[in-house]
């Protein structure tokens, strides 16, 4: 037991793809990472159990997941995918000593104070302080969004929905924005624009904005033709993406006081990071008016990590066993 408790089995649970590795607990190094769609099992303690069985870890009894839904008790429902199950009769059944369950952001936000200097770029601001609040937000299929906060030698984090918020139009080309989706929506939230299907829906409103009579892209499609220069009207939309998200991200500073740091993780930013430099991305995310001093000293940092998910989850992990 001496031994095989100095390595553990985390999860990144989305919902198309459940990434696994496992984690050495001392340096919170990652191996044996695998990657399954979560279309191939029937449970997800089916392809747990795989992936112990298909890299000879079945004596690793501690494990740690992030999963794309909502964390209330011990009852799961994931929101993109069916799986649903008991966390206590999932870990009875596999025979866990330990069996954590977190929301997929809550992990994001775990791994921020274990990224190293490589795996993080930082935009604007002064030097982080590692014992106040921090904030992380993250574009992909949606908008997620979390605060940590430091207690002591541990860390809080503080989940929840931010991502669904009211969004605000500041400029006459987001209120024509605003209005487009609104007719296609019943709340207008930050996650419509930022997110891939948002990124299509800022292309399509700017496209009627401009009176450019073009078919709508994918968000893979805008992103190429943004970074080639080859559309004035996809460079736009990110350009509008970066700043809205600017916006997003300086209110989430001044909300917790996040001197600790704003960081930007998922998947859109680290591809389009070529463009964020010409946005207005750090200029909107000073422009809070009497407050706008205050957020000139917060950095911000985009993630560069891999698999910050799979990172936190080793951080709660290993948090949680040392009690």
């Amino acid at each position: 037991m001496a031994d095989t408790r100095k390595f553990a089995i985390v999860a990144d649970i989305g919902g198309t793809n459940a990434r696994f590795s496992r984690v050495a607990l001392d340096t919170l190094a990652l191996d044996k990472v695998a990657v399954y769609p979560c279309a191939d099992f029937a449970t997800l303690a089916d392809a747990l159990s795989h992936y112990q069985q298909q890299q000879g870890l079945t004596a690793l009894k501690d494990v740690a997941i992030g999963i794309a839904c909502p964390i209330n008790g011990d009852e799961v429902r994931m929101t993109n995918f069916d799986w649903q199950f008991s966390i206590k009769a999932m870990q009875a059944g596999l025979g866990l000593d330990t069996l954590l369950l977190m929301n997929d952001f809550t992990a994001v936000a775990m791994s921020l104070p274990a990224l190293a200097e490589d795996q993080k770029i930082q935009i604007g601001g002064e030097a982080a302080n590692p014992e106040q609040p921090m904030a992380v937000l993250g574009a992909g299929t949606g908008l997620g969004v979390a605060h940590l906060v430091p207690f002591g030698q541990k860390y809080i984090p503080l989940p929840g929905e931010g991502g669904h918020v009211d969004w605000a139009p500041q400029t006459e080309q987001e209120w024509f924005i605003y209005q487009q989706l609104a007719a296609e929506h019943d709340h207008v939230s930050p996650e419509r624009l930022l997110s891939g299907p948002g990124l299509e829906a800022i292309y399509r409103a700017l496209a009627a904005y401009q009176k450019i009579d073009t078919p709508p892209l994918t968000a893979g499609e805008i992103g190429q033709q943004a970074l080639s220069n080859s559309s004035a009207l996809a460079v736009a939309t990110v350009e509008q993406f970066y700043a809205s998200l600017g916006s997003i991200a300086g209110n989430l500073a001044l909300t917790l006081s996040t001197f600790g740091g704003v960081y930007v993780a998922g998947g859109i930013v680290p591809k389009l990071l070529p463009l964020l430099g010409r946005s207005e991305f750090r200029q909107r995310f000073d422009a809070k008016g009497r407050f706008s001093g205050f957020n000139r000293q917060i950095p911000v940092f985009i993630v560069t990590a891999e698999q910050p998910g799979l990172l936190g989850a080793a951080v709660y992990l290993k948090q949680t066993l040392a009690g």
